[in-house]
């Protein structure tokens, strides 16, 4: 049902475009643009380039009339070009990038029901609906071209895996997390300090099962491969490092809040990204007090990395662990009140998602380049 109902959100999302509505009643949203608008959100466009180029600069060049510096590129990880490439022989790459999308979005729900079938939560339905509309950033990630989903249901899984010592799936999974987005390493190092915890709280933990993990390893492993691939394809081995301004972690922590231009934070109106912090930082701390440990170490390295982060997108940046806290927060979401006001706060995220997407776009001169 909740796949079924992850396809049907999304269809929705699309449908004003699709049908090109020109002015939707009291609110005055104007759709003419059309299905261009979707395709040409960030950073959708660039990844389907990766997905035609492999990286060739001068393919690049000579193809496509996209502003970015050939350098930039590489910022832009290739295991979702990858899969957006497999569709795109067999439809225009405009629509391989969505349905990539999708697919993602859908392999996502059901990991999220694998981690939520692990850990015991009983009302998973419920769960998968939360799931299906919050956070809001989620809902528009889920209808633009995006490696997003592709990432957290990779990194769900392997989570589901380590939960079960199952070390081989668990590593495999976080290796194609590291390759579809750079925030996979993270997943290695919430395990290594999970078992340094574990050493440390117990006092003793026999060395042979520490060592039966090692193909956790895959992890920092397909990171290398990934600098020897670029190698190959740029002839810089640290052509990620080397992509431009594509980092937004700055010391100390918290310059998000500092003065305009001295980092890119976009506009002083931030006072949402402390109550984005508030809600996940205590959902880390839920998980820990259910003690499901595994899943509190890595959400917590995770959301300490994004203290550091000094970009308006907040909410996209610490959205792989969402449906951890969603865990967490396990309590408080099967109240009544809270199904009675995400009940009504389903039209305005619609409306956020609209919004957005009308506004997040790159300005696309030849689309005959992307079909």
């Amino acid at each position: 049902m909740v796949v079924v109902l992850t396809i049907v959100t999304t269809l929705l999302l699309w449908s004003p475009f699709w049908l090109r509505i020109e002015s939707l009643p009291g609110w005055g949203f104007d759709f003419s643009s059309g299905m261009e608008t979707v395709f040409a959100n960030f950073d959708g466009t660039n990844y389907l380039i990766i997905a035609r180029s492999w990286y060739d600069g001068e393919y690049i060049r000579n193809n496509f009339s996209n502003p970015l510096p050939l350098e930039y590129y590489p910022a832009h990880l290739p295991l979702y070009p990858a899969i957006v490439s497999v569709f795109d022989l067999v439809m225009p790459g405009t629509w391989a990038m969505l349905v990539a999308t999708l697919l993602g979005s859908v392999l996502a729900t059901l990991a999220f029901f694998k981690l939520m079938k692990s850990v015991g939560i009983k009302n998973m339905g419920w769960f998968g609906v939360v799931f299906l509309l919050l956070p809001a950033r989620w809902v528009v990630v889920k209808a633009v071209g995006s490696p997003e989903p592709w990432f957290i249901a990779f990194i769900l899984m392997s989570l589901v895996y380590f939960r079960e010592k199952k070390y081989w799936l668990a590593g495999l999974f976080g290796a194609l997390a590291q390759l579809t987005k750079s925030p996979g390493i993270l997943l290695f190092v919430g395990y290594g300090l999970y078992f340094l915890i574990e050493m440390w709280t117990r006092r003793r933990v026999e060395m042979r099962k520490m060592l039966d993990a090692y193909p956790l390893l895959l992890m920092p492993l397909a990171a290398l491969g990934l600098f020897y691939f670029y190698y190959l394809q740029t002839g810089d081995f640290w052509a990620y490092f080397n992509s431009g301004d594509n980092f937004h972690l700055f010391l100390p922590p918290f310059s998000i809040f500092a003065p305009k231009g001295q980092v890119w934070t976009g506009e002083f109106w931030l006072e949402e990204i402390i109550f984005i912090w508030l809600i996940y930082g205590l959902g880390v701390m839920k998980l820990w007090k259910k003690n499901l440990k595994e899943l509190a170490v890595f959400s917590g390295v995770f959301f300490a990395s994004t203290l550091l982060v000094a970009h308006r997108d907040i909410a996209r940046y610490i959205l792989p662990i969402f449906p951890l806290v969603l865990i967490g927060w396990e309590e408080e979401i099967k109240k009544k009140e809270f199904k009675v006001i995400l009940l009504l706060l389903v039209i305005p995220i619609l409306l956020y998602s609209w919004n957005f997407i009308l506004n997040n776009t790159m300005a696309i001169d030849n689309w005959g380049q992307y079909l």
